[in-house]
């Protein structure tokens, strides 16, 4: 499989990496434009005992690298499979990306970066631009994990709700689907508003935040955020009325955003499936396909991009 192969079917190229060609070359020529940098920075650590230019040199070029990593996170194959896609061996597949993930780190908008940005927002006009019509939402997402050998992280990760062993995620996402906050993963047993407890993004005094009836609790604990959920049924008073119902549907429309943001993410079946790779690199995984994410959405509506 090469770029100039797969290039000739757009079809399938989108299939294969979720980008489309023009979103591809865009994101690829901005990595050729640093990659020189970058690999005399990686050459240069200390404690490197090679000097810089010594070593295997790499068998693909940096687009043809990039594409690799795109069709493993997009198919999720494993290494051998990749390996004979791209005809390297299974041991070079993981090299290869390890080292190119940073670099496409530092090219697409990832929600870090994105954040960082709406912590020194001033102006109305430039909270709009990152929370049109001053809303945010957020909502916590899960994915399962292989059944952890120690006893201890069995029982730490396993989720009742999907009963399986998970790490959960939690998203803030605007009203156009950008993620501008995600958290590191944690454990799949924590509940959704205990995350926000302890990892909840800070958002401009204008601005909205709409949550579901899993953050319960926070306009009590946090009474400064402004915060949005729907009505819940009380035991006592039994059926919601009309207005409460009618009101509760608006909710879920206004809502429904952040699920199609989780979905597009989930399209890559890095994101899922089972994550077989090594927890610590969950992560790194995680914020590059957020990146690719916004990377689209960004670009379909103009925004400036990093």
């Amino acid at each position: 499989m090469s770029y100039a192969r797969l290039s000739r079917k757009p079809l399938l190229f989108k299939s294969f990496t979720g980008l489309y060609i023009s979103e591809f070359d865009v994101i690829s020529r901005e990595i050729e434009s640093r990659y020189e940098e970058h690999e005399r920075k990686r050459l240069s650590k200390r404690g490197r005992q090679r000097d810089v230019g010594a070593g295997r040199p790499f068998k693909l070029k940096v687009k043809e690298r990039f594409l690799m990593l795109l069709v493993y996170y997009r198919l999720y194959t494993t290494y051998t499979l990749s390996g004979f896609l791209f005809d390297l061996d299974q041991s070079n597949i993981c090299r290869d990306m390890s080292i190119i993930e940073p670099l496409v780190r530092r090219c697409i908008p990832l929600p870090k970066k994105l954040y960082k940005r709406t912590r020194r927002l001033r102006t109305i006009d430039e909270v709009e631009e990152y929370f049109p019509g001053f809303k945010a939402f957020i909502d916590s997402s899960e994915q399962e994990i292989p059944r952890p050998e120690n006893k201890r992280k069995r029982k730490s990760y396993y989720s009742g709700k999907k009963k399986k062993h998970t790490v959960k995620t939690q998203y803030m996402v605007n009203s156009e689907g950008t993620i501008l906050h995600k958290t590191g993963h944690d454990r799949g047993r924590i509940h959704d508003y205990e995350i926000f407890k302890n990892k909840h993004p800070k958002t401009p005094l204008q601005v909205e935040n709409v949550l579901d009836l899993g953050y319960l609790g926070v306009q009590n604990d946090f009474p400064t955020v402004k915060s949005v959920l729907p009505f819940r049924k009380k035991r006592k008073k039994g059926e919601l009325s009309d207005e409460e119902k009618k009101y509760n549907r608006m909710h879920s429309k206004l809502r429904v955003i952040v699920e199609h943001t989780v979905s597009r993410i989930k399209k890559f079946g890095i994101m899922g499936t089972k994550f077989r790779n090594k927890l610590g690199r969950y992560d790194h995984a995680s914020d590059i396909v957020s990146g690719l994410v916004n990377f689209r959405i960004m670009r379909t509506n103009r925004m400036v991009l990093l």
